[in-house]
């Protein structure tokens, strides 16, 4: 595919911050969106191995959910409801309970602390401190878990760290499964740690983990681990909170990525695909006695973005009353990992459900095959601390075809930059 070159510079190297990023990776200008494809403003295609990093489980413009939306929108329903009482509101709280916490006997409240996933990680770990009185907070090594201060100091990538230009404090990084290589036993040091006077190390309040880290380089962590952890804090009164921002929703296959493993966390935070739509929402979920906020004590002008609701209520009805897209999820799984094994022995994949990660050697390896994918009409993007990993993101609902047609695409793209 021949792109089209800008002879001056456009409004958005003019007026916009340097700080943007995706814009730069794929060098176009999109104009509309359905499914699993975009098109930008010259009528190219694109198929979308990206999804919003992980907003659009359900694609660009299901109409299953934005029927509801402009019907919605068309009755001059609330669009800024801050945290009261709406219609919107008490639709999804109902849902949520009826396909989501009852059929999982999951005894959680419900908080809408803001509309990003970062929002909600603040709130979880603001939660953690006031309940236990204690500081210190735990992740691990290579995770990621937002751009605002409490969720950069738990957040392993020095690049990203490096943005927030104070010290980022009271927490402590403890290897992620597979780290050390299987070298030492399962939270060997953690343990150790946490029983010696002398380590330095306070009694933390809680323990954030994603159970796959998406930015750290789709490092998956096995059941049996997770198990650990959650044993582990129990019994060392710790709190244990799940980010599910990326991998909640149906990425893994279940709603939520931890169901495999059996584990029921203390808290739980969710974001991106919650509202189905790519409209901005978040939920922090925690035990019922953990509820201990004071009206107000927390909060947000945009915590109560109804036509969010309005999504999220419509993509709970649509694809979570049986588990239909669960088991598509699982079975396009084992279609993606046997497509990704025959691309060689320099291409390493891992992953679960639809989120996968292609492991080269080093960055500009992986970076190359990302712009040839592009080229060739593809969008993935890099993560790990190197961006050494290519990783997919296809919607849960692509279709077979479009699997296939994305997947050769990407194998065109390695065998290219070889």
């Amino acid at each position: 595919m021949t792109l089209i070159a800008e002879t001056e510079p456009t409004v958005f190297e003019t007026v916009e911050s340097e700080v943007r990023s995706y814009c730069r990776a794929w060098p176009t200008v999109f104009e509309r969106a359905t499914g699993s494809r975009l098109f930008d403003e010259h009528g190219r295609p694109f198929l979308d191995f990206f999804a919003g990093a992980g907003s659009l489980n359900y694609g660009h413009n299901n109409p299953a959910l934005k029927r509801p939306l402009l019907d919605y929108l068309g009755g001059d329903g609330i669009t800024h409801g801050l945290d009261m009482s709406t219609t919107a509101k008490r639709r999804f709280l109902e849902t949520f309970r009826s396909t989501v916490l009852e059929p999982r006997a999951l005894p959680y409240k419900v908080m809408f602390p803001g509309p990003t996933g970062t929002n909600a990680v603040e709130a979880a770990l603001k939660l953690a401190r006031k309940v236990t009185g204690r500081k210190t907070v735990v992740s691990f090594t290579n995770a990621f878990h937002g751009m605002s201060l409490g969720s950069l100091a738990l957040t392993g990538n020095a690049g990203k760290r490096a943005g927030a230009g104070v010290p980022l404090t009271h927490t402590t990084q403890m290897p992620f499964d597979h780290y050390l290589g299987g070298r030492t036993p399962d939270f060997l040091w953690f343990e150790r740690l946490l029983e010696d006077s002398g380590s330095g190390l306070d009694h933390p309040a809680a323990v954030i983990v994603e159970t796959v880290q998406g930015e750290g380089g789709v490092n998956v962590a096995r059941a049996e681990w997770l198990r650990g952890l959650a044993d582990l804090c129990r019994r060392r009164d710790m709190l244990l909170i799940v980010d599910d921002i990326q991998m909640g929703c149906g990425r893994t296959g279940d709603f939520f990525s931890f169901e495999e493993a059996g584990i029921t966390p203390d808290v739980v935070t969710l974001s991106k695909s919650i509202s189905g739509y790519g409209l901005p929402m978040s939920l922090c979920l925690f035990r019922d006695e953990l509820d201990v906020w004071q009206p107000g004590e927390h909060n947000g002008t945009f915590r109560g973005n109804n036509p969010a609701f309005v999504t999220a209520t419509a993509t709970l009805d649509t694809y979570w009353r049986d588990g239909t897209l669960r088991d598509r999820t699982l079975r396009r799984a084992a279609t993606v990992e046997a497509a990704l094994r025959e691309l060689g022995p320099d291409a390493v994949p891992r992953g679960r459900g639809l989120v996968w990660g292609l492991e080269f050697e080093d960055g500009e390896r992986a970076r190359a095959v990302c712009r040839r994918a592009f080229e060739l009409g593809l969008l993935v993007e890099t993560s790990g601390p190197r961006d050494e990993v290519v990783k997919l993101l296809p919607p849960l609902t692509v279709t077979d075809d479009e699997l296939d047609e994305g997947l050769g695409i990407l194998a065109r793209a390695v065998r290219h930059t070889a």
